[in-house]
């Protein structure tokens, strides 16, 4: 397991450690997990989805780098493929607040280059900033994305973006994790395809 998630790990449920541990130990865990590991999880455990996701919310937060403000975000973005994705936050000494990486940007950004085609999902363990509102807006399962926040009842992004402006009203079909075909061919040797692949 990664010295990262120790601290988190330690103060799960045992039944959840036990479960999870395996999956940790892998020393190339990609921070994620398969919709067959969430079901693992779920049944070693007896929790929903949702209290599933709360309970993992510390080892997604274990993955931030904040030298700037000490505050560690977590979010799980949940894939419509049942696959979860974590992510967090993550601040760079000599730049500005306003160029961090945030939680919910890192764990959607994760389940997209993960091939990730569209998400049901994102489970956070704080309320999401206006920049990030307007990030999950410009998805392609947009104002209908349910955010789930501790101590609250999950709601659809439209009701924390109101009025939202977004990629339809400037007429933008393709929106974030949707297919795009840009034409491009593959050429050259087996090894070359595979590294732009």
């Amino acid at each position: 397991m990664h010295p990262r998630f120790q601290t988190a790990f330690a103060q799960l449920a045992d039944n959840l450690q036990s479960a999870l541990e395996p999956i940790l130990a892998d020393k190339y865990f990609p921070a994620l997990l398969t919709g067959e590991q969430v079901s693992s999880l779920k049944s070693a455990t007896g929790l929903d989805e949702d209290a599933l996701a709360f309970a993992l919310l510390p080892l997604a937060a274990a993955c931030a780098r904040t030298p700037l403000s000490n505050f560690n975000v977590g979010a799980i973005a949940r894939g419509v493929s049942g696959t979860w994705y974590f992510g967090a936050n993550m601040e760079f000494i000599g730049a500005t607040m306003q160029q961090t990486v945030h939680a919910e940007q890192s764990a959607i950004s994760h389940a997209w280059l993960s091939g990730e085609k569209a998400l049901a999902a994102i489970t956070v363990n704080y309320t999401p900033c206006g920049h990030c509102r307007q990030f999950m807006n410009e998805l392609n399962s947009g104002l209908d994305l349910r955010i789930h926040l501790p101590g609250r009842e999950a709601h659809a992004l439209r009701d924390y973006l109101p009025d939202a402006f977004g990629p339809k009203d400037l007429e933008i079909k393709t929106l974030l994790m949707d297919e795009q075909d840009h034409g491009y061919a593959l050429t050259g040797d087996a090894l070359s395809q595979a590294a732009i692949a």
